[in-house]
């Protein structure tokens, strides 16, 4: 997991003020971070408009579509914290975004990794209440 999610692919206390911004925000960290070529970034963005990546508790999950397999360099998560949430739609408010670039099929078992942390309200709480991109980074790892 070290490499998927790292503290330089955390940001805490963000504010974004709508749901392209804040999927942009969570895509130009794996960009930056080398796990996506830029063009992923618009396709998260498609990807969106498909169906909503909101998951409920808060919590959304931004990722490409299919097509933009081709754009992951790497596999790799970035976390972001927006603890005055962003609007979603649907009067759906998201605190917590992960981003999610996955090589091949290794996003399902990353998808299932999120899946079980996020299903617990606690644990999403204790995400928005980390002071520390290591505490956040612990409470995934704990997943695996």
């Amino acid at each position: 997991m070290s490499t998927i999610l790292k503290p330089e692919n955390v940001e805490l206390n963000q504010t974004l003020s709508s749901k392209e911004e804040a999927i942009r925000y969570v895509g130009e960290i794996l960009n930056k971070e080398g796990y996506v070529s830029e063009d992923y970034i618009d396709s998260m963005i498609q990807r969106e408009e498909v169906t909503s990546t909101y998951m409920g508790n808060y919590v959304a999950i931004p990722h490409g579509t299919e097509d933009a397999k081709k754009s992951v360099l790497e596999t790799g998560l970035s976390v972001v914290t927006v603890p005055e949430g962003v609007d979603f739609g649907d009067g759906n408010i998201v605190k917590l975004l992960i981003g999610i670039a996955g090589k091949g099929d290794e996003h399902l078992e990353i998808l299932s990794q999120i899946a079980l942390v996020c299903s617990e309200e606690e644990n999403i709480q204790k995400i928005l209440d980390a002071q520390s991109k290591d505490e956040v980074i612990a409470l995934f790892s704990e997943v695996n």
